[in-house]
């Protein structure tokens, strides 16, 4: 897909105005009928919205979405669309989400919001998984940015499993911290602590690295989101681009 011009002889267009376009750009993929899985995060907030919008104009019908966390089932509700959940709609046609990073094969990290556990169960689930991104999250590889890669632990003896993932061989040089939330430990919607990895390098070895976390018993989750992208859609100042996982 050509990159489609955003702004006429500027190349300043806000990060929240290339979120937004990304964001409506995927909900052109949504129809009337669809479950749709609805992400978590101030991208994914644009597209909630375009989607209530749709529905209050009769545009689209009979729309029942999944919420990702406590915060975007309350913005849905906010703007009329109907939820449910997995119990009840175990397959979703599509999911639209943002995410923190995208390697050139569509892999990402996500989940730095603190929702990567009910992300991953729901976009599992998805025959179709949206990925809306500016294209600062463009990145070579996995951990590239130097930004945080969440993972969901138990809060049980969660300094011992922080201390596990350190020394992980897949992980070598990373930074554990735990996230917190002014002078108190971030809780997720699940009841659970998020300790921060730092990567000074890159991973070398996503799936290596998605496996060994996984074996640790007490983490739930991780924001290692591997061969599940089926469309990427990025805003940048010199257009919109769509990358496909087999194109």
């Amino acid at each position: 897909m050509s990159p489609r011009p955003l702004a006429e002889g500027t190349k300043t267009v806000p990060q929240d105005e290339l979120k937004r376009i990304a964001a409506y750009k995927a909900v052109e993929y949504v129809k009337s009928g669809m479950v749709l899985g609805l992400g978590t995060g101030s991208t994914a907030n644009f597209a909630v919205a375009r989607i209530g919008q749709l529905l209050k104009e009769g545009k689209l019908k009979d729309i029942i979405a999944v919420a990702t966390s406590t915060r975007t089932a309350e913005q849905a509700v906010a703007a009329g669309i109907p939820l449910s959940g997995l119990d009840d709609h175990p397959l979703i046609d599509l999911s639209i989400d943002g995410a923190d990073e995208v390697d050139p094969d569509l892999n990402l990290v996500k989940g730095r919001g603190g929702a990567l556990l009910r992300e991953k169960m729901v976009e599992t689930a998805s025959a179709t998984f949206v990925v809306v991104v500016d294209e600062t999250k463009l990145v070579d590889a996995l951990g590239g940015s130097g930004l945080a890669m969440p993972v969901e632990v138990v809060q049980f003896c969660w300094k011992y499993n922080a201390e596990r993932l350190k020394k992980l061989p897949e992980l070598a040089g990373c930074e554990v911290k735990l996230r917190m939330e002014g002078d108190n430990p971030f809780v997720t919607d699940n009841s659970n602590y998020i300790i921060e990895l730092y990567f000074k390098e890159p991973i070398k070895d996503a799936k290596a690295a998605a496996n060994a976390i996984s074996s640790i018993p007490g983490v739930v989750g991780h924001g290692l989101f591997l061969d599940m992208a089926t469309h990427v859609i990025i805003a940048s100042v010199d257009g919109v681009t769509v990358r496909s996982k087999h194109s």
